[in-house]
């Protein structure tokens, strides 16, 4: 049993309240899902915040915490030791273990965590109504799928919140128009990936048990960029699906210290220690997120494909064959811990990635003009895979969503990682993700339409009015 229960803690020696200067302005609670990616995104918006001098409160249970903290990837540590941390009471929940071998991939085990979370509202109000009191605004910024612990917020008069979308807007726009009822009204090569097997019924009711409380928000901040996703965030800011509110495109949300990369990497880790004796490009990153769980069938066909491939790799992975590891010595690297993922994706040796496609990767990939090998698990990640490899055309699938009920060979994923590595096809590709970072990259830099709208957030939340006396 994971547990975090007692009174909302602070986290963060020496940031206790009694701590701000009056008269205090205004204030930033962050409320992230207590999944991975999403507590990561969450902390390196945070950090992004504090640069202009506004507290960041960043609340969740403990274990969560400890988890983001834990994997910080290239965030200035001087940036997260200004961040409050507040361990939110929550009730104990179940962990139990993976299933390897279930045909639907979305990761159910932790689903009790997720449920969990619904107990926070009564603790998380509390320490809104609480901090309110102590700023002239309060600005709350909540994961999309946590609206209904922060609702909240409409109570109290000083206060407003906005929803941090984590995922792509192509995604987000196509699940949209499916709720109407309506036609997507932009057509592609391809259809649509269905959904069916993509996630299971409790997180799908999960979801929709979130959309009244949405009502409550004053906008939307998007994790993308309008030079990846314009077409698709200009659906999401039409009147009929964002009303009156406002919207700021400030993505790719990642550490500073990664997007300013010139490919140099702290060779702290023993994988990017590697990567410096390898040649410009040559290296597969290999690697399926932190949830995704492979069965035995499956890793064994994979360290047969990467062996086929004759390509030099690096393989994320927690369980697997130790002689495998003994055969490809000098080739290829099996990292068993956590791995640096942007600092791999951005170093000179890194050429293409084999990913699930979930967003924080594809965004990660996109920023480092890595392309990719698409092999979609669950969730959003088929319809991702097809902004990848269809519409950006920075990647090439490794197997069609259709086709996920039938198992992946070692011969299907050689050629497909040839195809990115040794290929003209591969160098086209490689082409275009470089040129779509290179504008990414001036996209984050200072007076580039991310920063813009970074920089316009943070006016429009720091803005004087009534609420805000001059």
């Amino acid at each position: 049993m994971e547990s975090s229960t007692g009174s909302t803690k602070e986290y963060q020696e020496g940031n206790d309240e009694s701590s701000i200067v009056e008269p205090a302005q205004v204030a930033v609670v962050m409320v992230p899902f207590p999944g991975h990616g999403h507590l990561n995104v969450f902390l390196q918006l945070s950090c992004m915040l504090s640069w202009y001098s506004i507290p960041v409160h960043y609340l969740s249970s403990a274990i969560h915490i400890r988890q983001a903290k834990a994997r910080v990837n290239g965030l200035d540590p001087s940036d997260v030791a200004n961040i409050r941390f507040h361990d939110i009471p929550t009730p104990p929940f179940a962990s139990p273990p993976p299933d390897p071998n279930s045909s639907n991939k979305f990761p159910s085990q932790l689903q009790p965590a997720f449920d969990a979370t619904l107990q926070q509202r009564g603790p998380i109000g509390d320490y809104m109504r609480d901090l309110s009191s102590k700023y002239k605004r309060l600005v709350v910024i909540h994961d999309l799928v946590m609206a209904y612990v922060v609702q909240d917020v409409a109570l109290i008069s000083n206060a407003e919140s906005y929803a941090l979308h984590c995922i792509s807007a192509f995604s987000q726009a196509t699940f949209v128009w499916e709720k109407l009822g309506l036609p997507f009204p932009i057509k592609f090569a391809k259809e649509l990936p269905a959904l069916k097997n993509s996630a299971t019924e409790e997180i799908v009711c999960f979801v929709a048990f979130q959309s009244e409380a949405m009502q409550f928000r004053s906008g939307d901040i998007y994790n993308t960029c309008r030079v990846i996703e314009a077409p698709f965030l200009d659906l999401l800011a039409k009147e009929e699906v964002a009303g009156d509110r406002k919207s700021w495109v400030v993505g790719p949300i990642l550490p500073q210290k990664t997007l300013s990369s010139t490919h140099k990497s702290d060779t702290q880790h023993k994988c990017l220690k590697w990567l410096d004796k390898q040649e410009p490009r040559s290296v597969i990153y290999v690697a399926f997120g932190s949830t995704t769980t492979l069965s035995d069938e499956e890793i064994k066909e994979l360290a047969l494909g990467l062996e086929q491939s004759k390509q030099k790799f690096i393989w994320v992975l927690r369980d697997g064959d130790k002689g495998f590891e003994e055969r490809v010595e000098g080739v290829g690297m099996v990292v068993r811990d956590w791995a640096p993922q942007p600092q791999i994706l951005a170093h000179l040796s890194t050429g293409g990635y084999l990913s699930h496609c979930g967003w924080n990767s594809c965004i990660e990939s996109i920023a480092m003009g890595v392309p990719i090998a698409a092999w979609p698990m669950h969730s959003e990640q088929p319809r991702n895979t097809l902004l990848i490899t269809e519409i950006l055309k920075i990647g090439i699938v490794v197997r069609d969503w259709d086709d996920r009920e039938q198992p992946v060979k070692a011969t299907t994923i050689a050629n497909a990682i040839q195809r990115l590595m040794a290929s003209e096809e591969g160098d086209e590709t490689r082409r275009r993700a470089q040129e779509l970072a290179a504008a990414v990259g001036q996209a984050t830099s200072e007076g580039g339409v991310s920063r813009l709208d970074l920089d316009s957030f943070v006016a429009h939340i720091t803005r004087q009015d009534d609420a805000l006396p001059a």
